[in-house]
């Protein structure tokens, strides 16, 4: 059974992931026009709670970890592509960290 450890790539990507789409949904609280970015935060919020969720299946060595992380890389590339859209610093840091998180999570589900 694998456990943390080989898993442990992955699982530092997404809580990375994870932190910064609850950063980022935060920071769109904060803009001008909120309305335009509800996508963006309800992206974020998924995005964050899909990363948390795979993060502590790897920790706990799931027989399900390859397919929560295929769905993780999917909610992570929805999120960065919403994200790109967007001029904000904390924008342009999410979409980096869910593109890193996608591509760690695709190695791991392969």
């Amino acid at each position: 059974m694998k456990n943390y450890h080989d898993y442990k790539t992955c699982i530092d990507a997404c809580l990375n992931c994870a932190a910064l789409c609850n950063h980022c949904a935060s920071g769109d609280t904060q803009e001008e026009d909120v309305s335009m970015m509800a996508k963006c935060i309800q992206l974020c919020m998924e995005c964050a709670t899909i990363c948390y969720a795979s993060a502590q299946l790897m920790s706990l060595g799931s027989r399900q970890a390859k397919q929560i992380c295929f769905i993780c890389a999917q909610l992570c590339d929805d999120c960065g592509a919403e994200c790109s859209n967007h001029k904000h610093e904390h924008c342009k840091e999410c979409a980096e960290a869910c593109k890193q998180c996608a591509e760690e999570c695709r190695k791991m589900a392969a």
